[in-house]
């Protein structure tokens, strides 16, 4: 049962195998698309004195393109399954009268928008449909998770994405109204949802790595306190480099700071992330994230593959697959809500087979 992820199986083998080459292909994209690419234009001296070096970054680069146009349509291929299985009432939900719908509408925009680019007033429309279907989401996960660790992740997530909503929502609507002067509080709602982020990708260790040391395995436990030795003592490290190199040599220093601009420039126009707290926070969420990805995917949950496109997407939702990879992480999210070893719902016709041969009870457990 913790293998199949619980409810996701009910969407089909295509859902399935469909969700598991989207988190793929959309890892590469991230890397090779919005990563390498923006690596190229810091490194564009490098790459007019040496053309190896340019080439190889317009041939990652246009991988990455089309690795996007790919993940584009594997979420839209995902998405429907998820619609249509809904519609045939596979996996009913208390609020799928207002999910189906504002879902469908959803994609029909992005569809439309991809052909026909939209204005201002279409960004806010648009936006303000992308808010409704995720708290539509969000409060179907809350009736469905009674975990508190979970509860507290999305919600921090859910805030997150908020704040970058909440920028380009009330940005959008002053353009339009011909408004010259700062729309209220925009610039510290987004860091503000930034933060969140980064408390979101720090509570996923706690609420789906499973980690915890008070357990009689010895080879969880051994892979805790290492896990925790690692991510802590790079923590320490990272939180306090600036310090013990300016200690060391001013110039090492500086190049430092110079090299970390250069990673926060590419990591801000890749995922939309300013650096501007610490960066050892950033880097232990990081790990956090991975390590819960990896635990879960590699057991076949389907709240690995959710989490890994969640973040993914990154927190500037500047594209529109960007803001279906969240819409499908979290229906990911949603669809794993049972437990391992919750017991397997029988047919109609078992209880009674059951009740009068006992022994045949052992052989299907076994």
């Amino acid at each position: 049962m913790e293998k199949r992820g619980g409810g996701a199986e009910e969407q089909g083998l295509l859902f399935e195998y469909t969700v598991k080459v989207l988190l793929l292909a959309g890892f590469l994209e991230l890397v090779l698309y919005r990563l390498v690419s923006r690596l190229g234009m810091h490194l564009s001296k490098v790459a007019q004195q040496h053309e190896s070096v340019r080439i190889t970054f317009k041939a990652l680069s246009s991988i990455g393109f089309a690795l996007l146009n790919f993940v584009s349509l594997l979420l839209f291929l995902a998405i429907f399954l998820f619609l249509f299985n809904k519609v045939r009432a596979v996996g009913v939900g208390r609020y799928d009268a207002l999910l189906v719908p504002s879902l469908s509408l959803l994609l029909l925009l992005t569809i439309a928008f991809l052909v026909f680019p939209p204005a201002m007033l279409g960004s806010v429309l648009y936006n303000a449909i992308v808010i409704v279907v995720l708290g539509l989401l969000v409060v179907e996960y809350m009736a469905t998770h009674q975990v508190w660790a979970q509860r507290a992740m999305v919600l921090s997530y859910i805030l997150g994405v908020g704040g970058w909503l909440y920028y380009q929502m009330v940005s959008t609507t002053y353009g339009l109204l011909g408004l010259v002067a700062a729309p209220p509080l925009v610039h510290e709602i987004n860091r503000a949802g930034e933060a969140m982020m980064v408390v979101a990708s720090l509570l996923v260790l706690w609420a789906y790595g499973g980690v915890s040391l008070v357990t009689k395995n010895k080879r969880q436990r051994r892979r805790v306190i290492i896990f925790a030795l690692v991510g802590g003592g790079a923590f320490v490290a990272l939180l306090f480099l600036d310090y013990i190199a300016a200690l060391y040599n001013l110039s090492l220093a500086e190049k430092i700071r110079k090299a970390g601009e250069g990673i926060g420039w590419i990591f801000q126009m890749g995922m939309g992330y300013t650096f501007y707290l610490p960066f050892a926070f950033y880097v232990a969420g990081l790990l956090c994230w991975a390590y819960t990805v990896l635990k879960l995917v590699t057991i076949g949950r389907m709240a690995g593959f959710g989490l890994g496109l969640m973040f993914i997407a990154g927190y500037a939702l500047q594209l529109s697959h960007l803001t279906l990879m969240v819409v499908l992480g979290l229906v990911l999210l949603t669809l794993d809500r049972r437990r391992a070893g919750a017991p397997v719902r029988t047919s109609v016709g078992e209880p009674a087979l059951v009740s009068t041969a006992p022994p045949l009870l052992g052989e299907q457990a076994s």
